[in-house]
């Protein structure tokens, strides 16, 4: 495990999409957001209009439903938003557009309130959790200064056990969530609602 101190981050879940209305595992493949999913991403907009950003870089993944969310986060600014493809959401291989009712897990769930993480982890020809940290760590790793992600669900709770050194096992404990986000600095997260 990669032990490092990150700069400030403000990390931020898309809006409620299509297939998260109707629980289907989206990976990499996209869904438009829904009505509620871009007032989530107003929501996200009035908090962070109490941050100053000056300064900071704003990367989302270039997956249309987080590309979406910075666009109506950051209308009103007319901040530049620059993509980094490893922000995007877990590849779930073939489960991706699968219900999730339709698949089978086996062992703990690893139940969050977002929904079981073994879906991610156990997915037939997926990513996995090693290669999604190895990613997360290599992207914040070259992080030069502080930066407001917007990623995908758990795409942000693996960006966030890297962030506070936590292992894997500890995604089941953070805080999930559409409309939110997610601050952390010196090794400490705070919730913004």
């Amino acid at each position: 495990m990669t032990v490092f101190t990150p700069p400030e981050l403000f990390v931020l879940r898309h809006g409620e999409t299509e297939w998260n209305a109707s629980g289907r595992m989206q990976g990499r493949l996209h869904s438009p957001l829904t009505p509620k999913g871009v007032t989530q991403a107003h929501a996200q907009s009035r908090i962070l209009s109490d941050v100053d950003l000056t300064g900071v870089d704003i990367i989302s993944s270039p997956q249309t439903r987080a590309l979406h969310t910075a666009v109506e986060v950051f209308a009103r600014t007319a901040a530049q938003i620059r993509t980094d493809e490893r922000l995007c959401e877990i590849d779930a291989g073939a489960w991706q557009g699968r219900l999730r009712d339709e698949l089978q897990i086996t062992g703990d769930p690893k139940q969050t309130e977002d929904g079981p993480l073994a879906f991610y982890e156990q997915a037939e020809g997926g990513e996995g959790f090693a290669a999604l940290r190895a990613r997360c760590e290599g992207f914040l790793s070259d992080l030069s200064g502080p930066a407001v992600l917007v990623t995908h669900g758990i795409a942000s709770r693996m960006l966030r056990v890297v962030a506070l050194g936590l292992t894997d096992d500890a995604m089941v404990d953070l805080p999930g969530g559409q409309g939110v986000v997610f601050h952390l600095k010196d090794g400490v997260q705070r919730v913004l609602k």
